[in-house]
C-alpha cells in the first residue's frame, strides 16, 4: 500500500466509531494489578518475603478448606442482608459508599461503637449495624431520593443514624454526607454519555441496579464505571516515576465483590470476569500480611506504624503499603492455584478470609503489629 492510499482497517474502525458500533470496553481492565506490580517493583520501604508468602498460602488454603470458606460465608454474617433482591443491592451500595475510616486512637471501650440487637459493634460492623438500625426505624437511608433531600438528609440526621454508644462520633461525618449527596446526584442526573460508549446514554433512574446492568456482567467494567462516574470512588494516587496514576479503587472493588458474594455469583452478582478484582487495599489486610511475615517495612516506616503516627493519604509510604499488599495477595492466590489447580479461590475470598482473621485476632488481643493510620474516604 502506498503512502497515498487509505488504510482499510483504519477506515473500518473509524466507520464503526462514527456509526456507534465500536465498543472498546468489551473486555475492560481496571489497571489495579498492573499499578500494584509497578509499585512493588520500585518500592524501597515495603518488601515481600517470598518464603513466608509461600508458607502463608498453604496455611490460608488449609484454613479456608477447614472452615469451608466461600461466597456463602458473606451472608452468614449476622448483620449482612439475607434477601436476594433490589433492596439488598441498594443496601450494599449504601454500605460501600460509606465503608471507610473507622479506626480510632482512643482505647477500645471509648472508640466509636454502635449498640444494636443487644450487642456492641465497632469498625466496619458499626456501619452495617447503623444502616440496619436506621431501616428498622423506617429511615430510608438506602434510598438515593433521601440522600438528595437536604431537609431530611443532613448532618443532624446522619449524626442520629450513626449515633454512638460512646462519646466518640463516627469519623468523617461530613465526608460521608458528601458521598451520599454525590451518589444521589449521579444516579438521578446521569445522562451524558454518547450512545456508542460502554454505559450507554440511559439514565441510572435513581437505582444502582442500572449501573450493574450497564456493566454488562463485567466486574472490571462496573469498577471502571464507578471510578468514572462517581468521584468518591476514584481512589488513585500519583507515584514517582510513573506517568499513569496508581489505581487502588478499594471501595469500588469491594462493592462489586460484596454483590458477587451476596448473590453467590448469580443474578445481580453474575460477573464473567470476577477474578479480575484484586485484594481491597485497606489497613487491616496489610496488618495481617505483616503479622504473617509476608510483607516487611523499612526501619523508618516500621517506626511510624509502631508509633501509630498518621500516614498521609497519597504519600509514598502509604502507596507502597497498599500496592505491595495487593501484589502480595495476588502471589498468595497464584501459589494456592499452583498447588491446588482446582481450588475455587480468588483474591476476593482471600481478602475476606484475612480480614475476618485479623478482626478475630484483634478481639482476642493477639495483634502483634498495629495497622497503619491513614484518614481518608478511600478506606
Amino acid at each position: 500500500m502506498s503512502d497515498d492510499e487509505a488504510d482499510p482497517e483504519l477506515l473500518a474502525l473509524l466507520r464503526q466509531h462514527f456509526q456507534g458500533k465500536l465498543n472498546l470496553d468489551d473486555e475492560p481492565e481496571t489497571g489495579v494489578l498492573e499499578g500494584a506490580e509497578y509499585v512493588y517493583d520500585n518500592s524501597i520501604d515495603v518488601a515481600l518475603n517470598m518464603r513466608a508468602t509461600k508458607n502463608a498460602a498453604a496455611m490460608i488454603y488449609n484454613q479456608m478448606q477447614e472452615k469451608e470458606y466461600s461466597t456463602a460465608s458473606w451472608s452468614e454474617h449476622e448483620l449482612h442482608p439475607k434477601a436476594k433482591d433490589e433492596s439488598t443491592v441498594a443496601f450494599i451500595f449504601t454500605m460501600d459508599l460509606l465503608n471507610f475510616s473507622f479506626w480510632s486512637l482512643r482505647p477500645e471501650d471509648e472508640r466509636f461503637a454502635v449498640s444494636y440487637r443487644d450487642k456492641t459493634w465497632t469498625g466496619y460492623w458499626s456501619l452495617v449495624a447503623s444502616l440496619q438500625r436506621a431501616l428498622d426505624e423506617d429511615i430510608p437511608i438506602t434510598d438515593p431520593h433521601y440522600w438528595q433531600n437536604e431537609e431530611e438528609c443532613n448532618l443532624e440526621s446522619l449524626r442520629y443514624i450513626f449515633r454512638s454508644s460512646t462519646d466518640e462520633e463516627i469519623p468523617l461525618l461530613e465526608a460521608r454526607l458528601a458521598c451520599l449527596r454525590e451518589a444521589g446526584q449521579v444516579l438521578y442526573e446521569h445522562n451524558t454519555l454518547p450512545t456508542h460508549t460502554f454505559a450507554s446514554s440511559q439514565k441510572y433512574s435513581c437505582s444502582f441496579t442500572k449501573c450493574i446492568e450497564a456493566a454488562n456482567k463485567s466486574a472490571a467494567g462496573l469498577v471502571n464505571l464507578l471510578a468514572r462516574d462517581f468521584d468518591c470512588f476514584k481512589d488513585e494516587s500519583r507515584f514517582e516515576g510513573r506517568r499513569k496514576p496508581i489505581r487502588f479503587l478499594k471501595r469500588a472493588q469491594i462493592l462489586v465483590a460484596d454483590i458477587w458474594a451476596c448473590f453467590d455469583g448469580d443474578g445481580y452478582g453474575e460477573f464473567r470476569d470476577i477474578d479480575k478484582i484484586t485484594m481491597f487495599a485497606d489497613y487491616r489486610v496489610p496488618q495481617i500480611l505483616a503479622s504473617l511475615g509476608c510483607i516487611g517495612y523499612s526501619p523508618p516506616l516500621q517506626a511510624l506504624v509502631m508509633r501509630r503516627d498518621i500516614l498521609e493519604s497519597g504519600s509514598s509510604y502509604e502507596i507502597q503499603l497498599r500496592a505491595c499488599s495487593i501484589w502480595c495477595v495476588e502471589l498468595l492466590k497464584r501459589e494456592i492455584k499452583r498447588e491446588h489447580p482446582d481450588a475455587k479461590v480468588n483474591a476476593i475470598l482471600i481478602d475476606f478470609f484475612l480480614y475476618d482473621t485479623m478482626k478475630l485476632l484483634e478481639a482476642q488481643g493477639k495483634e502483634t503489629i498495629p495497622h497503619h493510620r491513614t484518614r481518608s474516604i478511600w478506606y
